[in-house]
């Protein structure tokens, strides 16, 4: 597992399961890219084949998203396309949408892009807060994330 946050609570709760970790800051490069390329030499030295992100709160470089074409996935708290970026769930309650949810996808160099893996929808209630409705997505995002990250480990889904 690794991080660009050294107190990142995953690397904790990696380490406490016997997982190796590695926490690398971009404030230690010039640019995005290098900050990258230095993530990329530890991945291969750890012989990684596939990189999933969660909580990577980070836009990588389009060096690093072809390097690792169709073997870089994501997962998004939205019905992608709709609301890329943050602050998902205000925007759907917003905008009055009736379903809400995430979405498993490939990255590619432009923000929460890329093709669908998977996706769960949820329906937005009456009087749903931000906080109700994220928690709603968060037990599906735990749910399809390790579907998806099967379905692209054992080959049944590939980068078109």
């Amino acid at each position: 597992v690794g991080s660009n946050k050294v107190d990142s609570g995953g690397l904790e709760t990696a380490a406490s399961a016997g997982i190796s970790t590695f926490a690398i800051s971009q404030k230690d490069f010039s640019n995005r890219e290098a900050f990258d390329r230095a993530v990329h030499e530890r991945l291969l030295a750890a012989r990684i084949e596939l990189v999933a992100l969660a909580g990577f709160m980070r836009i990588l470089s389009p060096w690093f998203c072809d390097t690792w074409k169709g073997r870089l996935i994501n997962i998004h708290p939205s019905l992608l396309p709709r609301h890329k970026g943050l602050d998902t769930h205000k925007r759907a309650l917003e905008a009055g949408d009736r379903t809400h949810g995430c979405t498993v996808h490939f990255v590619t160099p432009d923000l929460d892009d890329g093709p669908t893996i998977l996706q769960a929808e949820v329906p937005i209630l009456a009087g749903d807060t931000e906080e109700v409705l994220s928690a709603r997505v968060l037990k599906e995002e735990h749910r399809i994330y390790p579907e998806a990250l099967a379905m692209v480990a054992s080959d049944k889904v590939r980068w078109p």
